[in-house]
């Protein structure tokens, strides 16, 4: 999972808004609405993020933190979202 809460958010509150990532390495090039995210993001191997569902978590069941996504695939990882819901229209 990606945690996509504003930093703020997730210190203080008990529930994180995240994104899906598979476990299982990827088989396959990310789809319109996912990005991948690889080793250089803190991950063993290349993972797909879906970006078309957010998820309300609680953050007391976030555990085994593996990394944190690169500034430049942030950017990415925002942009997919935004398409993915829709969002681009209203902005």
């Amino acid at each position: 999972m990606v945690i996509v809460s504003h930093p703020d958010r997730a210190a203080r509150k008990d529930v994180v808004e995240v994104l899906a990532c598979s476990s299982q390495r990827a088989g396959r090039p990310a789809s319109s609405a996912e990005i991948l995210l690889d080793q250089a993001d803190g991950l063993s191997w290349p993972t797909l993020c879906k970006c078309d569902v957010i998820y309300a978590a609680p953050r007391a069941e976030l555990s085994n933190r593996r990394g944190a996504v690169t500034e430049q695939r942030r950017a990415h990882l925002v942009r997919t979202m935004i398409e993915a819901h829709g969002w681009a229209a209203v902005l």
